[in-house]
């Protein structure tokens, strides 16, 4: 039962650290990141079994997290605001070639990211060729081209 609670507690933890991290960090992953993610796995894997490395041990902690995966899913197609809380609105960054600095800001997203992704996604190179800019709620950046 203590691995049971441990893994819960973890996986609560988890959920409220990474929505608070913010989409756009796990959004586009860069080197110091992926580093970060593999400390917080170890230090997590410690926090949820103890001393005990057993693999019944290991298969609770397994089972509880997923199964509280699939009840966090099943609660968010349950009750919409659960699913606003947890995974977001899609935040509109550039608005007619302008950017919206307070939803950059919040999403801690810079120029040159949204500009990065225009290219990448649709060849374009300046803002003034972007109709919208807008962060999704998977953490990547849609790009709506403006007229030409």
């Amino acid at each position: 039962m203590n691995s049971i609670l441990r893994a819960a507690a973890t996986y609560l933890f988890l959920l409220f650290v990474v929505r608070a991290a913010g989409r756009r960090t796990l959004g586009e992953m860069r080197p110091f990141d992926f580093v970060l993610l593999l400390i917080m796995s170890e230090v997590t894997q410690n926090a949820m079994v103890g001393d005990d490395t057993s693999l019944t041990t290991a298969a609770i902690v397994v089972l509880t997290l997923l199964g509280m995966d699939l009840s966090l899913a099943a609660a968010k197609r349950i009750w919409k605001p659960l699913d606003r809380l947890v995974d977001g609105l899609p935040t509109i960054l550039v608005e007619s070639g302008r950017p919206v600095e307070d939803h950059m800001a919040w999403a801690r997203v810079d120029l040159e990211d949204i500009l990065d992704a225009a290219r990448r996604h649709q060849g374009l190179e300046s803002l003034d060729r972007i109709k919208y800019a807008i962060l999704e709620r998977n953490g990547e950046i849609s790009i709506i081209p403006a007229d030409s």
